[in-house]
């Protein structure tokens, strides 16, 4: 029944987005005035521009300013081009050449920037880029700007009429909307919208945070270049204040903001809906409408923060899209019961972990730190707070380097490895959970897993079935389709088990799983751990809860302080009288 609604509501949204599309066609050619022509060519441009944009701002996260230099660098490659007698068909795949290389030397630096610190590095990338245009006028004719010749005809896209212009802006517009849908439904977008989520634990599934980043530039940078070309043909004049602007970024990105950040069809509404006010207002006002199109984004975009927080795309959806929230917070228990430790075989080390030291400034969180984890083991790790253990987990996982030590894991071919960064861990068959549960939380359930798989599938079609397998066998099966952000604590932390589990890791690290849960819940995680041990995942564990500690592991490792002051089967260590003055309490001791 979900299944049938969500399609339903599929067909609709396609049904209503096919509208839209045949309106910005048919509306100017129906009412044939060259005035409402520029405006729908406007709403093509704009709409593309915002679309492109939104790879980067949307989907990765990450607030750029400066994507008028994608723009300026299609829009001079064309007329410099044309200047030389070279199509400006040509020149729009050349401008967009010449964009990559520079969306790459700018977003390299600027993506190792967090929050308005990227936002500024644009500006000033986009500033310099403007002084360069002004400085080298024997190449972009400097603050008089550049004309291009008037050909007329197809082949200089230069035009009497305005049809032929709406019929290339409207062409390029489907360019782009259909990349935008490619990427948000292939592995690419996944990943560029885990790394948005949480960039950690984007990195815990192997993806390549910066990587993905690059590619999804790269691609919008392309398209925005492109955009540039057909757009300095259209008016026939560029010059750098217009073509490398900071009003001309801003606007851009307002388009994807009002319309609905992060979601594919969001800019194209946004554009629809302003566009032809302020084209209108200029129309009707003349002069006295300078400056207008700021006034009108500015009072919209208000308006929409106010009332419509997921903007225009956000409203819509609530009528093209099922409720996918999860109507139950808690997944039913894993089919399995809770058995206690028992003496069990177990296979050859699969990680050694050899004198690890850890120094925050004077501070000394970890102090020779060895152990081993065997094939089939379950390992936990105790110990109070601050005594070092979620340091450990992070420096066995490439979170964290360690000042002196070493950390080697049993590949697949037999062999030890020294993997240092997390996502070499990952290939190498390490995941982890965090401490914190770190959920893609706009996602589905289904999503969320799929970022997992992604690390061994690289078809989407295979990472979905991988991750409804991965749903059902952890009890998450009912809420594929909810939004992460309807669990609750208790199903947060399954499902980042889950998504850990879909990478089909040899050693699971879980950091406090069974943290903040009820009883029931507990119980509930300790079958689930047993089932995963039974898979045959060699599991470490941090873990506060002596329940779970008890029925779980075969060996436990106390830490103090960042050393180890005991090791050895559950039962000796909580008679273990330097454990119960450290950690337990005399109180565990006698219950």
């Amino acid at each position: 029944m979900t299944q049938d609604k969500t399609d339903s509501a599929q067909r609709r949204g396609v049904i209503a987005l096919a509208l839209v599309l045949l309106g910005i066609l048919a509306i100017p050619i129906a009412m044939d005035d060259q005035f409402i022509y520029h405006i729908f060519v406007t709403i093509c441009i704009f709409a593309a521009l915002s679309t492109a944009w939104n790879i980067v701002g949307g989907y990765a996260g990450q607030l750029s300013l400066g994507h008028a230099i994608f723009y300026g660098i299609g829009a001079y490659a064309a007329v410099m081009l044309t200047n030389l007698g070279i199509t400006p068909w040509i020149g729009m795949f050349v401008g967009a050449f010449f964009a990559v290389i520079a969306a790459i030397v700018v977003s390299y630096p600027c993506f190792r920037l967090h929050g308005p610190f990227f936002a500024l590095a644009t500006i000033a990338f986009l500033e310099v880029f403007r002084v360069l245009a002004l400085h080298f006028r024997s190449f972009t004719g400097g603050a008089t700007g550049m004309m291009i010749p008037l050909n007329v005809g197809w082949e200089w896209m230069v035009f009497r009429d305005r049809l032929p212009a709406l019929i290339i802006a409207f062409g390029l517009l489907l360019l782009t909307l259909a990349v935008a849908w490619w990427i948000r439904n292939r592995r690419l977008g996944f990943q560029l919208i885990a790394t948005r989520e949480r960039e950690s634990a984007a990195r815990a599934a192997g993806v390549g945070t910066v990587r993905v980043r690059l590619v999804g530039v790269s691609i919008s940078a392309a398209l925005c270049a492109m955009m540039g070309s057909f757009h300095a043909m259209y008016l026939t004049f560029i010059e750098p204040e217009a073509v490398f602007s900071l009003t001309f970024s801003i606007q851009i990105a307002l388009f994807a903001l009002i319309g609905g950040i992060g979601t594919i069809f969001g800019p194209l509404l946004g554009a629809v809906m302003l566009v032809p006010i302020t084209e209108f207002a200029r129309g009707w006002l003349g002069s006295g409408a300078l400056g207008l199109h700021g006034f009108v984004y500015g009072v919209v975009l208000v308006l929409v923060v106010l009332f419509m927080p997921n903007g225009i795309m956000g409203l819509v959806q609530r009528f093209f899209e099922p409720d996918r929230s999860a109507s139950e917070a808690e997944p039913a228990s894993v089919p399995a019961e809770a058995r206690a430790s028992e003496a069990r075989s177990f296979g050859e080390d699969v990680l050694q972990v050899e004198r690890l030291d850890k120094h925050f400034g004077g501070l000394h969180v970890t102090n020779n730190v060895s152990f081993s984890l065997k094939e089939g083991e379950v390992l936990a790790l105790i110990g109070p707070n601050g005594a070092g253990k979620t340091t450990v987990f992070n420096m066995i996982s490439g979170f964290l380097k360690a000042d002196s030590g070493s950390v080697v894991v049993r590949g697949p071919d037999g062999q030890f490895h020294s993997p240092t960064t997390p996502g070499d861990y990952a290939a190498i068959g390490v995941g982890r959970t965090f401490q914190i549960v770190q959920p893609f939380a706009s996602m589905t359930v289904e999503e969320n897993i799929m970022v997992g798989a992604f690390h061994r599938h690289h078809n989407v079609v295979d990472a979905r079935e991988a991750a409804r397998e991965t749903a059902h066998r952890l009890g998450l099966g009912r809420w594929l389709h909810a939004e992460a952000r309807g669990l609750t604590i208790g199903g947060l932390k399954r499902l980042e088990v889950a998504r850990v589990m879909a990478m089909e890791p040899r050693i699971l690290l879980l950091d406090e799983v069974m943290a903040g849960i009820n009883q029931t819940d507990v119980r509930r995680a300790v079958d689930l751990m047993l089932s995963i041990r039974d898979s045959g995942v060699s599991i470490i564990a941090i873990e506060h809860v002596m329940q779970a500690v008890m029925s779980l592991s075969d060996r436990v490792i106390v830490l103090n302080s960042g050393e180890i002051i005991a090791e050895g089967t559950p039962q000796e260590v909580v008679r273990d009288a330097t454990v119960i003055q450290a950690y337990l309490g005399k109180e565990f001791a006698n219950a």
